[in-house]
């Protein structure tokens, strides 16, 4: 059987993950409600993650669906879990470019890493892409950067 996944997301209440699949010789487009047994706000999203994606009975299924995929609904089921709203986990997920990941704690910048990793694979030119460049040179323009007045001071005594 090949199924083709078209959309997929989550169920609070039971832990569920839905997925929305097409059966590709039938074009039958059906939804599959995965519950999501044995998993906490303690859990391991990962090994949860990838023991649903090896699971016998939603194998076929879940073969279009990314390992981080699962890992970002486990995620957001931990989050809503651990009483956390929705636009909050999400916000998890998103970068901000302003803001100091230094403060962030391990959990959370673990996310933002893969976003960074996702983000990156994402633009990353390839040998084979048609528009790739060996050794690219380019010139960026400088900006001209404001005196400060301790800059033109500190020359008197030199």
């Amino acid at each position: 059987m090949s199924f083709e996944a078209k959309r997929c997301g989550v169920q609070f209440s039971p832990p569920s993950i839905v997925l929305i699949y097409q059966h590709k010789e039938s074009k039958d487009v059906r939804k599959r409600i995965i519950p999501v047994r044995n998993f906490s706000k303690y859990s391991d999203y990962s090994m949860a993650a990838e023991g649903l994606k090896n699971h016998p009975r939603h194998r076929d299924y879940l073969e279009g669906v990314s390992q981080s995929q699962l890992e970002k609904l486990h995620i957001i089921l931990r989050d809503h879990m651990q009483g956390l709203s929705l636009e909050h986990s999400l916000a998890s997920f998103r970068l901000d470019p302003d803001e100091d990941l230094n403060q962030l704690d391990d959990d959370k910048l673990a996310r933002k890493k893969g976003k960074m990793d996702e983000l990156f694979e994402k633009n990353r030119k390839h040998k084979d892409d048609p528009d790739f460049v060996y050794d690219l040179e380019m010139d960026f323009t400088k900006t001209t950067q404001e005196k400060c007045s301790w800059d033109e001071e500190s020359d008197d005594g030199f």
